[in-house]
């Protein structure tokens, strides 16, 4: 088996800030070995390394309309407003049009820091075809050298109880029969893939009727498993009359929902269900950008992370590409709910943004399905090394470094990229940026005059 060694002036171990550490990692990606304190060698990456973080859910397709929505449409502008312009720009865009938006999208998750994508997949059909929109995601995260967990997604309704599909779901849709048969070819497609596999996305609640989420459920397909859930008051007052539960609650009595699942959004949870979610090992993926776009609400996350809950984050609708941008807002809405500062600390962890980085490594590894998270032996080797030159960090004590990453500013201060031991942005810029914006101006230029 061959070795790569990688030398880093400064690197947060599991024990701490480390310098002069070198390691080395072998042809999987994986670290075997480190070494701090190391005085011979050579070729020192200077800068401040520490674990990337995992994206828990995007909608890849959705970063060509960002801020294409923002004008009112009417006084009760909503999610459910916003939903019918995404309608109908989903039903323009092809499988190529797909590979090229996300290729740019995903070299702009490197570079804010992002090391894997969770692609939530529902734009299935192309004409007769429903595998060339997964084929477009998974040939655009190979090229652009993100690992990438698939999460091809079951849609079978419009609304709780089996509602039949509008016109415009029906390119999201599949029976399960239709859509076990396309997860069965992807899972074979990318077998033995070094940076890439398959989970299972379940779109909600309301789109899956009961018989097909148990059905699925009891097939046990390898991977995490994602659902959108409770992110909306209507759809929780929908769950209600039709069940009699809330989303979570409904969820809980008809699944067995462990540390494989990942909740997205999960935005509006009783005192019961941050206990029952907390307790049984999930994930909740938070994505406080989208949220805030779309007005979802502010989840309860000083309650969820006092009961031990895990948390990820996600880009989704990619209004916003940055992992400092989400956090820093998850944090903010905290302020901005409870009126104080530095809210989001454990007894252990008094900083802040280090607090919030660190969970959101320790779940995302867990929603993603990749074991990277931290620098261990046994680990990816999935990194990002920041500037130490960089005007946002110059002159920062250890202990203060991801606060100030997190919290002073939007100047980018990732320099390299590290994806399964190689380098994917160097210097800032990834190898095939020129190419990739370029492709993307083209494509953009193009649907402009189709959504004219």
């Amino acid at each position: 088996m061959s070795m790569k060694r990688i030398n880093f002036k400064s690197a947060l171990l599991s024990s701490g800030w480390a310098q002069n550490v070198t390691l080395d990692i072998d042809d999987r990606g994986i670290i075997s070995r480190i070494t701090p304190n190391q005085i011979e060698e050579s070729n020192w990456i200077s800068g401040y390394a520490l674990p990337g973080i995992n994206n828990i859910h995007s909608h890849a397709f959705q970063r060509a309309m960002a801020g294409l929505t923002e004008y009112s449409t009417s006084v009760q502008d909503s999610f459910w407003t916003w939903r019918d312009i995404m309608y109908r720009f989903s039903g323009k865009i092809s499988s190529k049009d797909l590979h090229v938006i996300a290729c740019q999208l995903y070299m702009e998750m490197l570079k804010a820091g992002y090391i894997s994508v969770s692609e939530f997949h529902y734009l299935h059909r192309e004409g007769s075809d429903n595998l060339a929109m997964s084929n477009a995601i998974i040939s655009a995260a190979k090229n652009v050298g993100i690992s990438l967990c698939h999460l091809p997604v079951l849609y079978t309704a419009s609304g709780f109880g089996g509602q039949p599909l509008n016109m415009d779901q029906k390119k999201f849709s599949h029976n399960v029969d239709e859509y076990l048969e396309l997860h069965s070819k992807l899972t074979d497609q990318i077998s033995g893939t070094q940076n890439q596999h398959m989970g299972v996305a379940f779109h909600s609640l309301r789109a899956v009727p009961e018989d097909a989420l148990k059905y699925v459920l009891s097939l046990h397909l390898t991977g995490p498993t994602h659902i959108h859930i409770s992110e909306q008051m209507q759809e929780v007052n929908d769950c209600i009359a039709w069940s009699g539960k809330r989303p979570i609650e409904w969820l809980f009595d008809h699944a067995s929902v462990d540390e494989s699942w990942c909740l997205i959004h999960a935005t509006h949870l009783n005192e019961s269900e941050i206990s029952m979610v907390a307790g049984s090992g999930a994930v909740v993926g938070l994505c406080p950008t989208t949220e805030a776009n779309l007005g979802d609400g502010i989840f309860s996350l000083t309650d969820y992370l006092n009961r031990d809950g895990l948390i990820a984050i996600g880009s989704d609708s990619h209004i916003s590409v940055s992992v400092t941008e989400e956090i820093r807002l998850l944090e903010y809405g905290q302020r901005l709910k409870y009126q104080r500062r530095n809210i989001s600390i454990s007894d252990s962890e008094p900083h802040t943004g280090t607090h919030l980085y660190k969970e959101s490594l320790r779940g995302g590894a867990k929603a993603s399905g990749f074991d990277n998270g931290s620098i261990e032996i046994g680990k990816r080797a999935d990194l990002i090394v920041l500037d130490e030159k960089s005007p946002l960090l110059v002159g920062t004590p250890d202990r203060s470094v991801i606060d100030r990453f997190i919290f002073s500013g939007n100047q980018n201060s990732i320099k390299h990229v590290i994806v399964g031991g190689k380098m994917v942005i160097s210097d800032y810029k990834h190898k095939q940026e020129q190419r990739i914006t370029s492709d993307f101006s083209k494509t953009m230029t193009k649907l402009k005059k189709l959504l004219d």
